[in-house]
């Protein structure tokens, strides 16, 4: 069958609640607005939102496929995007000042960073083929894909961004070194703390 208008709203529902939950995207957005503020925060955003559209694509169009054939592609996957999440976690553990203090010598991650990151994201996987395999009707099959990624990249950029925006109205609260360093390290554990789930699954 097509997209009835109940699925449709079933699965919005799903792609909010999948965006708008903790996972390794948002807390690294929370983390860039307070250390960045949300202007120069939006290019992670739009990159994330982006990049998950066209990771759901290409899980859609068969890439699944391939890891279902070949599961030590997966495997290989899932522990690389871990180890870019501790990397991740250090970096965001040993940032100093805020970016306005060091006169802008810091960036934020980029959009093509923040886009090519949900390739190694294990919440971005997981949601991507959930909303292919639970909410993707087969008649039609190419077209809800595509369907299904555009709704996800409309919910997923305002859920993010309100991650942002909230890091950046802590910015005044944490002006002070020694709050921000805390700030930044219990950011970085809630990171490490994501990949259990992920490293623990068969």
């Amino acid at each position: 069958m097509f997209f009835t208008a109940n699925l449709l709203a079933a699965f919005a529902l799903f792609a909010f609640v999948s965006s708008i939950t903790p996972g390794p995207n948002n807390t690294m957005l929370l983390a860039s607005g307070v250390n960045f503020g949300f202007k120069r925060s939006i290019p992670h955003a739009l990159g994330v939102s982006l990049g998950f559209m066209v990771l759901v694509i290409a899980v859609g169009l068969g890439l699944g496929e391939v890891f279902k054939a070949f599961p030590w592609a997966y495997t290989t996957l899932r522990y690389a995007g871990a180890a870019y999440l501790l990397y991740l976690a250090y970096k965001i553990a040993t940032s100093g000042p805020m970016a306005a203090e060091l006169h802008a010598s810091r960036k934020p991650m980029g959009f093509f960073g923040a886009a090519a990151f949900q390739w190694v994201n294990p919440k971005a996987w997981i949601m991507a083929i959930g909303a292919i395999t639970t909410y993707t009707p087969s008649q039609g099959y190419i077209v809800n894909v595509f369907i299904i990624a555009a709704v996800f990249a409309l919910v997923n950029l305002p859920s993010v961004c309100v991650w942002v925006g909230c890091g950046s109205a802590l910015r005044n609260v944490l002006q002070k070194p020694r709050w921000l360093m805390a700030f930044n390290l219990l950011m970085a554990g809630l990171l490490v703390l994501s990949l259990i789930p992920m490293l623990s699954a068969s």
